[in-house]
């Protein structure tokens, strides 16, 4: 079952539209999440609003929003207020242009949606608009509001439907020149980058989102279950903390050597066929390092 939809409205281009969905791409109710509690009583606390003045509790209700134009200076909107000033993007997003997907920059990238149109009568025009964008090899950019502000989107074609991708402003986005600038311009040896790039190759992969574990969570996961039960904490994990680098060359051979030994002792797992077949594909011994290489990995 698809979970409810985040927000709902139409998708514009020029003058066919439809109506559509977006579906947060990505979930976060499967972290361990805690609430506050009282160490005394064991109950939850619950926030409340303090006035900043008076030290009196304000309830919801009572409050309004607040531009700051002094010091203790406010322009104040009701929610009615604000709601009246409803945009076009509010419930359309209208593609106003379409760029190649290399010419937008990862940093600007922020949260993800699944847009899917909303009723049958709407698949056919969502179609010819993915599948007009598939063959240009295209995306589209365009606006849409999402928790009370207008955000730009990056549309693209992905699997039956599209893929959403909100951008961050420019003025959101901070230059890298700043943060690199003081980093010399250096000149390495050939064998410091050969060591290099055959540590990179042994390393060699394909992207599996599997493999990735959030092993902190899992930690806060056994720490829970070992206090539920009565039982004593899990050791915590002893941190290891890399040693400063004396000499890089040294330590380069010595990646080398270590990633070698794991090569090696890599195809001992694989079946007798598998291993049969690599010395018989191996017409140099470049070539078998390189089949080596990808076993491990």
């Amino acid at each position: 079952m698809a979970p409810r939809a985040h927000w709902k409205g139409y998708l514009k281009l020029s003058l066919v539209s439809c109506p559509v969905a977006l579906f947060p791409a990505v979930s976060r109710t499967e972290r361990v999440s805690f609430h506050l509690i009282n160490r005394e009583t064991g109950h939850r606390l619950r926030q409340q609003y303090i006035d900043s003045v008076t030290g009196a509790v304000v309830e919801r209700d009572e409050t309004v929003r607040g531009y700051e134009v002094g010091k203790n200076d406010y322009i104040t909107l009701e929610e009615s207020e604000i709601a009246e000033q409803a945009i076009e993007s509010t419930h359309t997003i209208d593609i106003e242009t379409f760029v190649p997907r290399e010419e937008i920059d990862e940093v600007y990238l922020d949260d993800s949606y699944y847009l899917a149109p909303d009723d049958k009568v709407a698949n056919e025009p969502f179609v010819v608009i993915r599948d007009a964008m598939r063959k240009s090899e295209t995306v589209g950019l365009g606006r849409v509001v999402l928790s009370g502000r207008e955000r730009v989107v990056m549309i693209e074609a992905r699997d039956n439907g599209l893929l959403a991708t909100t951008l961050h402003y420019k003025y959101e986005v901070r230059e890298e020149k700043p943060y690199f600038e003081s980093i010399p311009n250096l000149k390495l040896s050939k064998e410091m980058l050969d060591l290099a790039a055959h540590i990179i190759e042994t390393k060699r992969g394909k992207f599996d989102p599997t493999k990735f574990e959030d092993r902190y969570q899992d930690a806060l996961v056994d720490l829970i279950r070992a206090k539920r039960a009565g039982k004593p904490r899990p050791a915590p994990p002893e941190p290891r903390t890399p040693s400063n680098v004396i000499n890089l060359m040294d330590a380069l051979r010595r990646s080398v050597d270590s990633e070698s030994r794991r090569g090696k002792a890599a195809p001992r797992k694989s079946s007798a066929k598998a291993q049969a077949a690599t010395k018989k594909s191996a017409p140099s011994r470049s070539a078998s390092s390189k089949k080596r290489v990808r076993k491990a990995s």
